[in-house]
């Protein structure tokens, strides 16, 4: 019996109980709040490594439980299949030492190393790099970056055959007599839809806005969703409803090489197959790179011209991932701002590399810190050069 772990633990939960944040200061809290954040995770951890032991000996049957889930369940007030993955994960770290460690220190949360076990069961070699994204960026960014590894391990065609398999789409009635639904659908159907419904929910926003209507952003979407069902809403204004990467190499060939990328933007990798067939209904945009930048794109107007918006929603060379927020630990992916990184106030150019998406807020903050260092003293930009 580990007395003084156990002699800890309770003193710990009596110090917790006696803890009043109205007697810290703001800055005292926030300290609070991440010395107890790594603090929860080593303890989930621990946990869990207990666990998955406990039910090893049968030490569960003991305590009046046939299912050793079902205890971890009822002792952590969780659901028995988030007990019975914690379990799983905690027996698949003994086999990996880095990532049981970085948990154990609390470096990563239990939600963060299941994502880091199961890509690493699935492709062999990712661990170090999923580490160090868990250590530094959000669950959602550990996600996108392991379903992207994952995505990559299936052969293409495989991966569509099996993403048509699984479309489906279900409703329902709510409690409140309203229609409720959820589905899947294959990326080259699914991103033009949610691409058309998040520019139509734009618009019915800025329309219910300008009318003083502030509701949530997900009651607008169900108006844009009506509007498009029934025959109205415009679509994208000013970009593709669908973003496909193909090495022109492998579009000519019929099949891609390892080095060669084949890909939806937000969506994964997709057969050269599709791409073809895709792009016969589609007028097709080119962007010319050399594998580590894309040729300046540059004016000096506000506006940003359809060819250099086309190029910066790519997202960075080589991956073309498309855009996230550039500040770092945000991952915000939709609704971002393009942002002059030398102000246009300061005569800086619309250009490829002057660019950076950002979020509202982050964009609000930089512009606050240009205006602090007199980039955005009202200064006109001058004429266009010649």
């Amino acid at each position: 019996m580990p007395a003084s772990l156990l002699t800890a633990a309770r003193a710990f939960r009596a110090a917790l109980t006696a803890f009043d944040p109205a007697l810290s200061s703001g800055e005292n809290c926030a300290v609070v709040v991440e010395e107890l954040a790594a603090t929860e995770k080593a303890c989930a951890s621990a946990r869990a490594l207990a666990a998955a032991r406990a039910s090893d000996c049968g030490a569960h049957r003991q305590k009046g439980f046939a299912d050793a889930a079902d205890w971890l369940a009822r002792a952590s007030g969780t659901s028995t299949v988030a007990a019975r993955a914690e379990m799983d994960t905690a027996r698949a770290l003994n086999d990996m030492p880095d990532t049981r460690a970085a948990a154990a220190a609390g470096e990563l949360s239990l939600a963060q190393a299941q994502q880091v076990v199961r890509t690493e069961a699935e492709c062999p070699g990712s661990e170090t790099e999923l580490l160090r994204v868990a250590r530094s960026q959000s669950l959602k960014t550990l996600k996108d970056k392991a379903r992207k590894r994952q995505l990559e391990a299936v052969d293409p065609e495989e991966l569509h055959a099996r993403q048509h398999k699984e479309r489906c789409f279900r409703h329902w009635r709510t409690d409140l007599g309203m229609v409720g639904f959820a589905g899947e659908l294959a990326p080259e159907v699914g991103l033009p839809f949610v691409n058309r419904l998040d520019a139509e929910t734009d618009r019915v926003r800025r329309r219910a806005r300008r009318e003083g209507n502030r509701e949530a952003r997900e009651a607008h979407a169900a108006d844009a969703l009506i509007q498009i069902a029934t025959g109205g809403g415009q679509g994208k204004a000013r970009s593709a409803d669908l973003a496909i990467v193909c090495d022109l190499r492998a579009f000519r060939r019929g099949h891609a090489h390892p080095d060669e990328p084949c890909h939806l933007v937000g969506g994964g990798p997709i057969p050269v197959t599709l791409v073809r067939e895709l792009s016969e209904d589609a007028f097709i945009k080119a962007v010319i790179h050399d594998g580590t930048r894309i040729d300046t794109v540059v004016h000096y107007g506000r506006h940003i011209k359809a060819e250099l918006r086309t190029a910066l929603e790519l997202g960075a060379v080589p991956d073309f991932d498309g855009v996230s927020c550039i500040e770092a630990g945000c991952d915000r992916r939709y609704h971002l701002e393009w942002d002059h990184v030398d102000p246009r106030a300061n005569r800086g150019p619309t250009s490829y590399a002057n660019l950076e998406p950002r979020c509202y807020p982050h964009h609000r903050e930089k512009t606050e810190r240009d205006r602090r260092a007199g980039l955005l003293r009202g200064i006109r930009a001058g004429p266009d050069p010649p």
